[in-house]
């Protein structure tokens, strides 16, 4: 019955304590928060990175193999972030999650996910195909690119907690992830909006986006893009 009285007790305090919540404009980080209500508002970028079909990959290859596209494809994106200034928040298996923050989030997002195109394509699966010649596995994965207010909290218990990010970018941005990786990146109206030139037109022009309707989420109009930049 402790457990029971615990969480009992624990529960009616997340409802009932009021919140102490500020304003950020850096990325907090795990020891920026407690595990009372207490809660940093954010204006920030998320990007998710993913994977595609990676069910499949790991029942279909052996697992030596299917460790080694993740941690190629993690690697590779983990390093591209962090150079375009994003900040990683989160590995879930093959998908890593990243905020960005300050004037050039949204295009800093966009250029990271052109990246990410180039790499897997230009340099992961050359790689790959170079180590395993007789192995037809392709890699795909699509990026979901979402900016908003958003707020930061922790949660968990006392010594096994973690950052959770409350709003709509976190949630579309993942969403956006699980569309056809025919195109490898996805981003809404918020963010294309808010694109520099050298982030949304091509070195001939073009404009490196095409805008759809979501119809899944109410028809708002999101942008694709299979365009990529070379590292």
């Amino acid at each position: 019955m402790a457990l029971k009285d615990d969480l009992q007790t624990a529960v009616a305090a997340i409802f009932a304590d009021k919140w102490s919540k500020r304003d950020g404009t850096v990325v907090p980080g795990e020891n920026s928060l407690t595990l009372g209500n207490d809660g940093i508002d954010i204006e920030a970028t998320v990007l998710y990175a993913d994977i595609s079909d990676s069910t499949k990959l790991v029942d279909t290859h052996k697992h030596f193999f299917s460790a080694e596209v993740y941690k190629a494809f993690l690697r590779c994106a983990a390093r591209i972030i962090r150079d375009n200034g994003g900040s990683i928040t989160a590995y879930d298996g093959d998908r890593v999650m990243a905020v960005y923050v300050g004037d050039m989030k949204n295009s800093s997002a966009a250029r990271t996910a052109l990246k990410i195109n180039w790499c897997c394509k230009s340099l992961i699966q050359p790689a790959l195909k170079k180590q395993y010649p007789d192995e037809g596995y392709v890699l795909h994965h699509t990026v979901g690119i979402d900016t908003s207010t958003m707020r930061v909290a922790a949660a968990g218990i006392r010594g096994a907690n973690d950052l959770v990010w409350i709003g709509r970018a976190p949630n579309w941005a993942a969403k956006l992830c699980t569309l056809p990786h025919d195109y490898s990146t996805w981003i809404t109206k918020a963010v294309y909006d808010k694109l520099e030139d050298k982030s949304k037109l091509a070195t001939d022009g073009r404009n490196m986006w095409e805008a759809r309707s979501w119809t899944a989420m109410d028809n708002n109009t999101i942008y694709r893009s299979n365009f990529w930049w070379p590292l």
